[in-house]
């Protein structure tokens, strides 16, 4: 598990408030059926997404595959941290 720095975290921050002023997506959620494929877009969704999943979750390119029982709290979860989902 990656932990990201605090620099990191505030230019990651201020890089979303940017993109989220233009109502763009932090991540994509995909539903392929049993699975969900989270593809972060942004460096603190990606920074979120690596220090929130669990150690032995599975990457499908650069998306995290999420089972479907623990899509609807991981996106809720998301969307508390202020990330903007499509």
């Amino acid at each position: 598990m990656r932990v990201c720095s605090v620099k990191e975290t505030r230019m990651a921050r201020n890089d979303s408030q940017a993109v989220q002023s233009q109502n763009t997506p932090d991540v994509i959620v995909s539903n392929e059926g049993t699975v969900f494929l989270f593809n972060p877009l942004t460096a603190r969704a990606r920074c979120w997404m690596e220090a929130n999943a669990h150690p032995d979750s599975h990457w499908f390119g650069s998306a995290l595959v999420v089972e479907r029982r623990y899509a609807w709290v991981m996106t809720q979860n998301m969307k508390d941290e202020g990330l903007v989902l499509q």
